[in-house]
């Protein structure tokens, strides 16, 4: 009778603790900086019509093939469950300067007819526009990027607990040869940015820097100490990273130390008082260092593919280099095969899903 009462005292001692067990894991408070999603590559992108993509080849075929890529609407990829998009602008504070693309004449020029072009005038009015390179690869699900982020915020309204959603934007003012010139982001082209976003989105859809650094002195401390918000505080909202390099940077920051009062986070190195999103995008070179950004509490976003390579080659390197780092975003252009060339590449979590948590 003894034996059994210690048994059965021992039993409840054991399910107790596997009680707590389970429910601490199930309260365990998961940051956004705790999960791993895929996103897409030039997001907007259209691919080049085939006339125009063949002309390309003919003139530089290794360029042409690293442009041989496009993506589904940005409301299909959302549905699909990625919860990183990729965005360039351009900017236009007038309007009308991307009407007449070179390369439609260059279709023409070649007997084909070119495909139906900005047929509501969305290029005449002014504001930031959306796609990839001037006169040749200009094809974009939306023109306009104030139309791009209308339809994103619709898809979020119509699913308001979605994983915070990343989204990058490239503020692209190189000029290329032979290519229509474009207008160089100055601190008011920057602003713009802002403004735009702030016309789509309230601050409540937001996960802003004033929002990360809280009471701290700056945003890498509040990363550094604190942490980033958990999921259940930002679920719905969206955070903006501007993709640009130290001398747009440094525009973006004039006026606003440590990023007070602005949208967008910027990928600004370890130990400046603005850093907490890194893009690093090379996993296979740079693995230990987006490791050891990682588990210091920096965000990084790195890519799985790049210039349409590993998806001509079905190599996965790269890719299973990004999981392993722990780096949060993970870019790609094949989250669904190509149809533009014969590919099965294909850049998915192993539970076919585009985020789990690390």
């Amino acid at each position: 009778m003894k034996k059994t009462i210690t048994l059965i005292f021992f039993i409840g001692i054991l399910f107790t603790a596997l009680f707590l067990m389970i429910s601490c894991h199930k309260t365990k408070t998961i940051r956004l900086n705790e999960i791993q999603v895929i996103g897409s590559h030039n997001s907007y992108k259209i691919p080049i019509e085939q006339p125009l993509w063949e002309y390309l080849y003919q003139i530089d075929s290794v360029r042409a093939k690293t442009l041989q890529y496009g993506h589904i609407p940005i409301i299909k990829q959302l549905n699909l469950g990625l919860r990183n998009l990729e965005l360039d602008v351009l900017y236009d504070p007038n309007g009308g300067r991307f009407t007449h693309p070179k390369g439609l004449e260059i279709v023409k020029s070649l007997g084909d007819k070119p495909l139906l072009y900005d047929e509501d005038k969305k290029l005449r009015q002014p504001g930031l526009k959306m796609f990839h390179i001037q006169d040749i690869d200009f094809r974009s699900h939306y023109l306009l990027f104030k139309d791009g982020l209308k339809v994103i915020k619709k898809w979020s309204d119509e699913h308001p607990n979605h994983t915070p959603i990343i989204i990058l934007i490239n503020a692209k003012d190189s000029s290329h040869h032979d290519l229509s010139e474009l207008l160089p982001f100055t601190k008011n082209a920057l602003d713009s940015i802002d403004l735009e976003i702030r016309s789509v989105f309230k601050d409540s859809q937001l996960i802003t820097p004033d929002l990360v650094r809280g009471n701290h002195k700056t945003l890498e401390e509040a990363i550094l100490t604190d942490g980033w918000p958990d999921m259940n505080t930002v679920k719905g909202r969206f955070l903006f990273v501007l993709d640009e390099k130290e001398a747009k940077n440094n525009r973006y920051l004039e006026g606003h130390p440590s990023l007070k009062n602005r949208v967008m986070f910027i990928n600004s190195k370890e130990g400046n008082p603005e850093a907490a999103f890194r893009v690093i995008n090379n996993p296979i070179k740079d693995f230990e260092y987006i490791k050891e950004l990682v588990l210091r509490g920096y965000m990084v976003r790195t890519r799985a593919d790049d210039g349409t390579n590993e998806s001509r080659t079905n190599d996965y390197c790269k890719f299973e280099k990004a999981k392993q780092s722990g780096a949060q975003i993970i870019s790609t252009d094949y989250y669904v095969p190509t149809k533009l060339y014969k590919s099965d590449y294909k850049v998915v979590f192993e539970n076919n899903s585009y985020e789990r948590i690390k």
